[in-house]
């Protein structure tokens, strides 16, 4: 994924490149820097052979509400739900190191304490059973939280609205 090429989408502002969308960000924290703040980066795609991924990065203000920013990959084909669901991991792995290292930049070390999540639409039950150990054992390995199903709303819900 070219983040620096992608190109983002969100309810009030439109088509965004990724310096806006980290803008958008930091200016939203700033108006109240004493909260706390998950950042949370999802991907989900609807389950058809030829396929787009999308991926959503949402910044959620606990207990006082959230914005979230997406962005569609072209369509490719997809022969297994494996290839599938680790094409989407790695997704959200790249994009959450571009976010971070931004975010970083514009607000600060300090802004980066627990709540760095990816979520993975993989869950105990069913065919990605067999796929979390990798997924979750991988994404720690970048140093962000691996979150699955019932859990992952950033991927089975946020990102999955624009599925």
């Amino acid at each position: 994924m070219e983040t620096h090429t992608a190109e983002f989408h969100s309810w009030a502002g439109g088509r965004l490149a990724l310096p806006d969308v980290i803008e958008g960000i930091a200016a939203w924290i700033s108006r109240t820097p004493g909260m706390h703040y998950k950042v949370i980066v999802g991907t989900d795609s609807s389950a058809h052979a030829r396929t787009s991924l999308v991926s959503a990065i949402t910044v959620w203000r606990v207990g006082n509400g959230a914005i979230h920013f997406w962005t569609e990959s072209e369509e490719r084909e997809y022969h297994a739900l494996r290839e599938r669901i680790w094409d989407e991991a790695l997704r959200s792995i790249t994009l959450a190191q571009e976010v971070r290292g931004r975010l970083t930049d514009a607000l600060g070390d300090d802004f980066f304490w627990e709540g760095n999540e990816i979520h993975v639409d993989i869950g105990r039950n069913g065919a990605t059973r067999e796929l979390i150990e990798g997924i979750t054992g991988m994404i720690r390995g970048y140093h962000f939280e691996p979150v699955i199903k019932p859990d992952a709303f950033g991927a089975s819900t946020v990102a999955d609205r624009h599925t």
